[in-house]
């Protein structure tokens, strides 16, 4: 399992994307999408809504469990990717790409992410 080096992650095992005009890309890494197993529902913040750093804003539900979508950053939800909703198995069989889960508008610096390396280094613990 290789972690993309461009991303950042946070230790509740989502990734970032760097911003673009303000906005950055959420999606969980793979290691969480193999924790989880086969994600059957996704439950995303809405558009417009305001998501905080380190809060809960959003599920997943696999056969296995159910668990908590943290924002990796403070800001307001602009985009939401609709075909997760559709075909949640999308997080497990491209967690990088196809299945990003949701785009915040920036606002401020996000802060205590690691980098690929650092997160292989936090899962390997």
């Amino acid at each position: 399992m290789s972690n993309p080096q461009q991303l950042r992650y946070s230790k509740e095992h989502e990734w970032l994307t760097d911003a673009v005009d303000g906005v950055a890309t959420v999606g969980i890494t793979e290691h969480a999408a193999n924790a989880l197993g086969d994600i059957v529902y996704v439950q995303l913040p809405e558009v417009g809504s305001t998501v905080t750093a380190g809060e809960d804003c959003g599920e997943l539900e696999s056969t296995k469990s159910v668990s908590d979508l943290y924002s990796p950053v403070t800001g307001e939800v602009v985009a939401v990717n609709q075909d997760v909703v559709d075909d949640p198995a999308l997080v497990n069989t491209a967690p990088f790409e196809g299945g990003w889960l949701f785009k915040v508008r920036l606002d401020g610096e996000p802060k205590d992410l690691l980098s690929a390396d650092e997160y292989t280094a936090f899962t390997a613990g």
